[in-house]
Order: C-alpha cells, then sequence, then structure tokens
C-alpha cells in the first residue's frame, strides 16, 4: 500500500471538507453543525461511530481484519469567538472563526479515516478515531475520556498544524519531542477587598486599586526572582475589573490571570508564590483578600518510544528529511495532556505557513490562514502511524 500516493489522492477531498467545517465554526463543547458534518462523512463512509458530550464528540471505530492491539487518533473541532478577517473566499460570517486550525485537523482525521477503513481488511486490530470538541475552553477531553473514549486503548497519537514555532518559516515539517511537548495552564482570580470611599480623602478609605497594583508587581517578581531563569514559567494577570466612577474609591478590585509551566514542582510553586505575594501584600495595607487558583490543562508529555514511532513513520513515507526534534516546549497548553497521561502516546506538530503582506499571522489571530497544499502529508502520517503500531497489508 503505498500510503504516500493514496493520502496524495485525498488531497482535494480533504481541502473541501476543510473548507466547509472552516464555514461553520462553534464555540466549546456545544458543536452541532460540526458534529452533524463529521457524522455525515462518517456514515458515507460506512464507519461505525458513538456520540458522546451531548452530541458534540464522535468516537469512530474501524475494526481490522485480525484481532490486535488498538490505537486512538485523535482531533479537535471547536472554534474561537473572533470575527474573521483573513482574505479566503470560504470566510466564516457567524462571529466565530477557525483561528487554530481545528478545521484541517478534523478534514485530516477524515481523510485518514477514509483510507484506514478502505484498507481495514489487511489491518490487525482496531482504530478508534476521536474528534473533540472543546480544546480551547473549556476542556473536552476530560468528559471524552470519563464516557469511555480510552477504553481497551493501548497509544494515542495527535497532530497540530499551523506555525506554533516561530523560527519555522517553510510549510511541511514535523516538529516532535521526546518529552514535554506544551505546557500546563492553570487559571487565578484574585479579589483584593478594601473599603471604598470619596476620591477626595483617600486616607479615610482602604484604596484596592492601588494595592491591587502593588498585588501585580509582586506577582511578575516571582517569574523573575523565585524561578530559576532556565525553567520556563509565564504568569500573566489578563484582566483588571474595579471602580464605578473617577471620583468614588471602590471597595474591591478583582483581578484574573494564567499561569503556565513545563514541569510540576514549577507549577505547584507558582501557586504558592501568588498567594503568598496577595496575603502579605494586602495584610501590609489593612486589605483582606479572596484567592482562587485551579488547574487547568496539565503539562503535555510525549512517550519517547512513541515519538519514535512518529519519526519511523516520516522516514517511511520518504520523508524523513522534513522531521525536526522540538527545540523547546511550547508555553500554549492542550487538553491532548489528558489523553497521554491514561496511556503512552505522541503529540507533533505539522507547520503550515501563509505570509500576507509580508507578515505571518499566526494562531488566534483574525487574519490566521493556512497553507493547504501539506493537508495530505498530515493525512498519510497518521495512516502510516497507524500501520506501524497495528500492521496493514496492501
Amino acid at each position: 500500500m503505498d500510503i504516500k500516493k493514496l493520502a496524495e489522492g485525498m488531497q482535494a477531498q480533504v481541502v473541501k471538507w476543510r473548507r466547509d467545517l472552516h464555514q461553520i465554526p462553534e464555540l466549546g463543547n456545544e458543536l452541532p453543525q460540526t458534529s452533524k458534518y463529521v457524522q455525515e462523512r462518517l456514515k458515507e463512509m460506512g464507519i461505525p461511530f458513538v456520540t458522546m458530550v451531548n452530541g458534540s464528540g464522535i468516537v469512530a471505530t474501524i475494526t481490522g481484519g485480525a484481532a490486535g492491539k488498538t490505537i486512538a487518533l485523535r482531533t479537535d473541532m471547536d472554534a474561537l469567538p473572533l470575527t474573521e478577517e483573513a482574505p479566503v473566499d470560504f470566510k466564516s460570517t457567524n462571529g466565530r472563526m477557525h483561528a487554530c486550525g481545528h478545521d484541517s485537523h478534523t478534514a485530516m482525521m477524515l481523510g485518514a479515516a477514509k483510507l484506514l477503513n478502505d484498507h481495514k481488511a489487511g489491518m490487525k486490530g482496531t482504530v478508534k478515531i476521536i474528534f473533540q470538541p472543546g480544546e480551547e475552553s473549556p476542556g473536552g477531553a476530560k468528559p471524552m475520556i470519563e464516557e469511555g473514549c480510552l477504553n481497551g486503548v493501548d497509544a494515542i497519537f495527535g497532530q497540530h498544524i499551523g506555525c506554533l514555532f516561530g523560527n519555522f518559516k517553510e510549510s511541511g515539517k514535523v516538529i516532535i519531542s521526546h518529552g514535554n511537548a506544551m505546557a500546563c495552564r492553570d487559571v487565578f482570580t484574585i479579589k483584593v477587598i478594601g473599603r471604598g470611599g470619596h476620591g477626595a480623602s483617600p486616607e479615610a478609605c482602604i484604596d484596592p486599586i492601588a494595592i491591587a497594583a502593588q498585588v501585580i508587581n509582586g506577582v511578575y517578581m516571582i517569574k523573575a526572582r523565585q524561578i530559576a531563569a532556565l525553567s520556563p514559567a509565564v504568569i500573566s494577570i489578563c484582566m483588571v475589573h474595579g471602580g464605578t466612577a473617577n471620583n468614588i474609591v471602590p471597595q474591591s478590585v478583582e483581578l484574573q490571570g494564567s499561569t503556565r509551566a513545563v514541569d510540576q514542582s514549577t507549577r505547584d510553586l507558582i501557586a504558592s508564590k501568588i498567594e503568598q505575594v496577595v496575603k502579605n501584600t494586602c495584610a501590609s495595607y489593612g486589605a483582606t483578600y479572596e484567592f482562587s487558583f485551579d488547574k487547568d490543562y496539565d503539562i503535555t508529555v510525549n512517550n519517547a518510544e512513541m515519538a519514535d514511532l512518529v519519526i519511523k513513520s516520516m522516514q517511511d513515507l520518504g520523508m524523513g528529511d522534513d522531521v525536526v526534534p522540538q527545540p523547546n516546549p511550547l508555553m500554549g497548553s492542550e487538553d491532548m495532556s489528558f489523553y497521554l497521561n491514561k496511556v503512552p502516546g505522541a503529540y507533533f506538530f505539522l507547520t503550515s505557513v501563509v505570509q500576507q503582506d509580508g507578515n505571518i499571522y499566526g494562531h488566534h489571530n483574525t487574519k490566521f490562514m493556512l497553507d493547504e497544499s501539506v493537508f495530505s502529508k498530515g493525512v498519510a502520517l497518521f495512516v502510516q502511524i497507524t500501520a506501524n503500531f497495528l500492521g496493514i497489508k496492501a
């Protein structure tokens, strides 16, 4: 079976599927149109499936001609709350946008599903194809796992497209890590509670705005002075809310932010140090506080043996020169991490770069675009990984 040639033969179809999906972006764990579209394609292929997460998640099953191991291939399907400005004639018009490439993830997985189903008689084992909602938010992996999508699975693989590594400007490279691939994402809320009053009499108040400013400076000093310089970490305060008028000192100010780390000890340190800063700063000015820190997405860690399988699969496709070792973990996060916590697997990146007016507009940008020519490579790699893990005869 010439997997590369078969995948190239799917290129036009995958592009069409991607463009169809691009025009119906949906958010979170509520993907009725997207899920319906995928289900219709699976029915056309004759691939059985079940739905999860109130019908928005899908697990398709392809059973080989002989018993064997079970591999899972995972893709995500949700979009972002952005109004698209990309210069394409298949632009979304509903105030949402596939600005992270999940439409292409879904289309490439449909292409892989078709090829695997067409050759299932020579396959030893089972393929589970996981179409997941809510990767951007609130997280669709956990409910999919809770509903049994990983039952019986021996290994899992996933892929992300785009230009996530700024120094890679060429399309068609596959970037793979043998360990930490992406950071965790944790979120926190700080409420500084003071005593409100008249802006002309600050001495009669406990000004939560001034205290919140000190908290912000103190929180940012954690990264600068309490975490080792070579230990990747990010602390970002992204929301500040407080006050109702220009002459009223408010009663409270609320801060919200997120943190990233690529090892568990740094993750735990950040959580404890933020609250310590808040507690001590508020106490020194006579304020009180409320604090919450929620561990959201885990660190995405590849299994080294499964990463080697991805590399071997690229070599078997005659694309070994396009493999690039991941230079460092991405500080973005992925709920692929929850699957990799349960079963060995690997998450890899397929570069797809488009320049507009000399600029490359990255993920989560209203002008985000993809080089569609790499889609067949993504299809081929998933099929080759499956063939190497299970064994598929022509």
